[in-house]
């Protein structure tokens, strides 16, 4: 049984608890439960051997552990009052910091919580269950670690590891933040205070490496990172961890400082960073990664790797099920064991370039080989540009993560000092941020994926394959790359963007993108899509660095959640909306428009034919039917443009007597 623990056998057990959990957290517990009773007995059938006892024993557990906790949340009286939308007087722990968002309501926040007492009109219940918490209004300034008394009225939960929804009513503290959460906090203000004197993306990113605090980065830099598999710089993950126990370990092992002091220390470390970067999923499975590999240091394992991940994802498995169906857990633990299984044979088969250089392109090239499958589950879109971005932004992580932490610790003791050592920081986010904007906005940056993801699966070992055979033939290899270069650059066509355009319709994926040149370099532009990348990009290709007029025709995100991607970096002169409303741009004036009215644009002509001036704001289901319709002309040509209006106002705005006529 102890050879089992130290080889590869451990693999497929941690695969199948794996995939069995995924399944079961969607299903009846009772399921989970079986499957875990069946193993049992079968492990104590074959007991004599050993290797696939154990394995049994192992599984048995993943999955009873499943099912127990699946049935400790669905038959829970709280569960059964949240059908119901009872009213309660309930005690919780925040287990994360507050977050605020915006809802159609107007602000508000949402707090991760865990249920310590629940007292309805009819009983008291003492419990531990998690729960999602929603307030109205602008965000309190509450801490992980915090406990609170609130009046709430319930609602069933959205996600499957709460148990209920509080829509809290009023709230007052109960006790003071233990010292160890306060602490934590006031790092965490000291990471953002050593950067704060810029206020650039790159200064943003900081606080996101350390922290996994991301409040500051905008949304047409998620974007970015999105689209060139940078998005997990902007969570909390194993590799950030094993930067800062680098450095601990490193300090100790220069001062010859031996196992136990530097077991201790590494635990503590892991402590820490648990507490700074708040005890998220992505934070749990860093830690635990960290502390298995203290483990395998400790007793001089060379060899961690698979088996490593492999007691990793028990571990996690059997603390918190729901990790199974993740898309950050599925993310971690593909892109781990790409590194851990692919990158060496490349590296290898890449000899004939030095060696660091073989690392750079082995690495990230071996995780998104592995990640492939789940990307393109995600996102329904394979980037191609990933390899390639990471390769260039690796080299500025290091640094931005240990000197953003640094200042984050200097600006508790001396601010200016911590100042000095945060700009070293920001620069090299900022170097990440600039890989990350110029990558997306190449032309053959990712692409679709229209096939089922699962096909992925079978696509990808033979990709994995050529590349490996094509590694070790410099001519072949670098014959590729360069060929791969030249379909992500897309030289322009010549004649892009045409004489004497008229009208461009962005593609934006869902939803609308309309440009209309009133002047060279200027335009009136319709509508942003969903997407900052999408819009910026098209823009970009059409030279579009004046938006005289934007219009936002209603309120749907698939109309105006892009808004900063046309925004940056561009002059606005005019934003107009309709009875919806929309998006508000620093620095340009803002008018709501109704029908009658007429602008004139460069050389357009802007005429508003839908929709009447109402007696009260558009509810958020009557957003379509109050879209802004508009009739530009420029020169002799007229463009109709309708929002997304309903059969039935568009019947009604037939009948009027509005002329229609357009080319």
């Amino acid at each position: 049984m102890t050879g089992f623990a130290s080889d590869l056998r451990v693999v497929p057990a941690a695969v199948l608890a794996w995939a069995g959990t995924a399944l079961f957290i969607r299903v009846d517990a009772v399921w989970a439960i079986v499957a875990g009773l069946v193993l049992l007995t079968a492990a104590t059938a074959c007991w004599k051997r050993r290797s696939l006892a154990f394995a049994a024993v192992l599984l048995s557990l993943v999955f009873l552990g499943c099912g127990l906790r699946i049935v400790a949340v669905t038959s829970s009286p709280i569960a059964a009052l949240a059908e119901q939308e009872s009213l309660v007087l309930a005690e919780v722990t925040l287990r994360q910091d507050a977050r605020a968002f915006t809802g159609p309501n107007g602000p508000g926040s949402v707090w991760e919580v865990t249920i310590k007492q629940l007292q309805s009109k009819e009983n008291h219940w003492r419990t531990r269950h998690r729960a999602s918490a929603f307030l109205a209004g602008a965000q309190p300034e509450l801490l992980a670690g915090q406990s609170l008394l609130v009046r709430a009225k319930l609602a069933q939960a959205q996600q499957f590891d709460d148990v209920a929804q509080l829509r809290i009513l009023a709230w007052r503290e109960l006790e003071v933040t233990p010292w160890w959460w306060r602490a934590s906090a006031r790092v965490r203000d000291g990471i953002a205070g050593g950067v704060d004197h810029r206020t650039n993306q790159g200064a943003a990113l900081v606080p996101a490496l350390v922290a996994g605090d991301d409040s500051r980065l905008s949304e047409q830099t998620d974007s970015q990172f999105q689209r060139t598999g940078l998005t997990h710089l902007l969570a909390v993950s194993g590799a950030n961890l094993t930067i800062v126990l680098a450095v601990v370990l490193f300090g100790l092992r220069a001062r010859s400082a031996g196992p136990r002091l530097i077991l201790a220390a590494g635990a503590l470390t892991v402590v820490a960073f648990v507490l700074v970067a708040r005890p998220e999923p992505s934070v749990q499975r860093a830690a635990v990664m960290g502390s298995v590999a203290l483990v395998g240091l400790l007793v001089g394992s060379t060899s961690a790797g698979l088996r490593a991940l492999a007691w990793a994802i028990l571990a996690l498995l059997l603390f918190d099920p729901w990790l199974a169906g993740q898309p950050g857990f599925i993310l971690s633990v593909c892109a781990t064991a790409g590194i851990i299984a692919i990158s060496p044979v490349l590296a290898a088969r890449l000899n004939w370039l030095p060696a660091t250089l073989a690392q750079a392109v082995a690495v990230p090239l071996a995780a998104h080989l592995a990640c492939l499958p789940a990307i393109a589950f995600l996102s329904g879109e394979v980037s191609l540009v990933a390899v390639a971005a990471n390769m260039v932004a690796s080299p500025a992580v290091a640094p931005a993560t240990v000197l953003g932490l640094a200042a984050g610790l200097l600006d508790l003791l001396c601010p200016p000092l911590a100042a000095v050592v945060g700009e070293f920081a920001v620069w090299a986010g900022s170097w990440i941020v600039a890989v990350a904007r110029f990558c997306a906005g190449l032309g053959g940056a990712s692409i679709g994926w229209s096939l089922p993801w699962w096909t992925l699966i079978l696509i990808t070992p033979i990709v994995a394959v050529a590349i490996w055979a094509a590694a070790s033939r410099p001519a072949v290899f670098l014959g590729l790359c360069l060929a791969l270069a030249i379909a992500l650059v897309r030289p322009p066509s010549p004649g892009w963007p045409p004489r004497n355009l008229l009208v461009a319709a962005c593609d934006v994926g869902q939803g609308d993108g309309f440009v209309v040149p009133v002047a060279p370099g200027a335009a009136i532009v319709v509508d942003v899509g969903p997407d900052p990348v999408a819009i910026d990009k098209c823009l970009q290709q059409l030279r579009i660095d004046h938006i005289a007029l934007l219009v936002f025709t209603h309120a749907h995100a698939d109309h105006m959640d892009g808004a900063v991607g046309a925004t940056g970096g561009r002059q606005v002169d005019l934003v107009a909306v309709g009875p919806s409303g929309g998006p508000r741009v620093a620095g340009a004036e803002r008018v709501t428009l109704q029908r009658g009215q007429e602008l004139s644009v460069g050389r357009a002509r802007v005429e508003v034919l839908w929709p009447a001036a109402g007696p009260k704001p558009p509810s958020q289901d009557q957003f379509n039917d109050a879209s802004l319709v508009l009739r530009i002309t420029v020169g002799q040509r007229r463009l109709l443009f309708l929002g997304d209006l309903g059969q039935e106002a568009q019947r009604q705005l037939a009948n009027s007597d509005t002329d229609l006529h357009a080319d």
